[in-house]
């Protein structure tokens, strides 16, 4: 089955109240990284302002932000923490069109009220729920973003503790399934020590047995890549072929490490500063359309909260961005419907078994 985008239905705004609302109003930024008193604070839906007397959508949106209106008039969504004093912020609490601010919510039901897609807020989510449906519906949707879209994988490090799920990962990048990584420090030192040493944490990635002084390797992997002085320097020197972080460096795939106060080393390409690496994070996901999480909460969160319900194309179509979240725990997948992210579909599976699934539906491996 070919997978078609849901069709956008942008609000009537010839219509009341939106022809008699007023102009929404902004106020000056008292300091940088300040917001004026009553700032109006985005969500993840498509969002238009009233401004001469057009509404217009703030086209590259992310949750809890604030929108900057420019000289030249376009609307700029910004994270408070990268406000400058006099910036004019728009203020307003409403969101139903009475203070100029119309948040759309419905963008993606059909007139009849029912869904199109698995664009909803999805409830009830566990063990026991069949996903075999979205597991067709993902592959459908990897077959269109492949060409048409921009799909980012979030992932956490379980996947280099498994051979076949570094496997199916590897495949679904040389296929083109993979236009960005966002990890953390764990995910690429534990899939490079497997490369180099076919372990992680010191045991053996198919076997789980662990190796003499095994305790030693990852920490072993980090001095030699930094010694390196690069990533894609230490494959290159080590002449390595396998895995995740050698079949981003050998296929241009960009990835995105951001580092936490646990993390050994680092390797040489984590984000040590949280907001640099929040803003790497942002690059990447500003021009994405298919977000999927995979057993890293906090990332899972990171990502989720700076990934809006929408993309606006280059030729002006409006169309949904997708956001999956799967871990083992139900807590875990569950968060990000909690902190608001309700376009997200959760599944809740072991992760390495998860990525085989998905590249065996794509036929990239046997």
């Amino acid at each position: 089955m070919s997978f078609t985008l849901p069709e956008y239905r942008h609000p009537d705004f010839s219509s009341e109240p939106f022809v008699s609302a007023p102009e929404a109003r902004t106020v000056p930024a008292p300091a940088d990284g300040v917001a004026p008193e009553g700032y109006h604070s985005t969500s993840m839906y498509p969002e238009y302002f009233k401004r001469g007397g057009v509404w217009r959508l703030a086209e590259e949106s992310r949750m809890d932000s604030s929108v900057v209106v420019r000289e030249n008039g376009r609307l700029d969504v910004v994270e408070n923490r990268n406000l400058r004093a006099g910036d004019a912020v728009i203020v307003g609490r409403s969101e139903r069109g009475t203070e100029g601010i119309f948040v759309h919510t419905e963008g993606f039901k059909a007139e009849d009220g029912s869904a199109r897609d698995a664009f909803l807020f999805r409830q009830g989510r566990s063990r026991e729920t069949s996903y075999a449906r979205d597991y067709d519906r993902l592959t459908e949707l990897l077959g269109y973003e492949r060409d048409h879209g921009r799909v980012i994988w979030v992932m956490g490090p379980a996947f280099a503790f498994d051979e076949g799920a570094r496997k199916a990962m590897q495949a679904l990048i040389g296929n083109g399934y993979v236009h960005a990584l966002l990890a953390g420090n764990a995910l690429a030192t534990h899939d490079l020590e497997a490369a180099l040493l076919h372990t992680a944490l010191g045991q053996d990635i198919y076997t789980g047995q662990s190796q003499p002084n095994g305790h030693y390797n990852h920490l072993d992997v980090i001095n030699k890549v930094r010694s390196c002085g690069s990533i894609p320097a230490f494959i290159a020197k080590y002449g390595l072929d396998d895995g995740i972080m050698c079949a981003c460096v050998n296929h241009g795939v960009p990835f995105v490490l951001t580092g936490s106060i646990r993390d050994d080393g680092p390797l040489p390409e984590v984000y040590a500063d949280v907001y640099e690496g929040q803003a790497a994070m942002r690059a990447q996901i500003r021009t994405a359309t298919t977000v999927i999480c995979l057993a890293t909460m906090l990332h899972t969160i990171a990502a989720g909260n700076m990934t809006p319900s929408f993309r606006v194309t280059g030729d002006g179509t409006v169309r949904p961005v997708y956001l999956y979240t799967v871990d083992a725990d139900e807590f875990v997948v569950n968060k990000l419907l909690d902190r608001g992210s309700l376009a997200a579909t959760t599944i809740v599976t072991n992760v390495q078994d998860f990525i085989r699934t998905v590249a065996r539906g794509l036929n990239v491996i046997a």
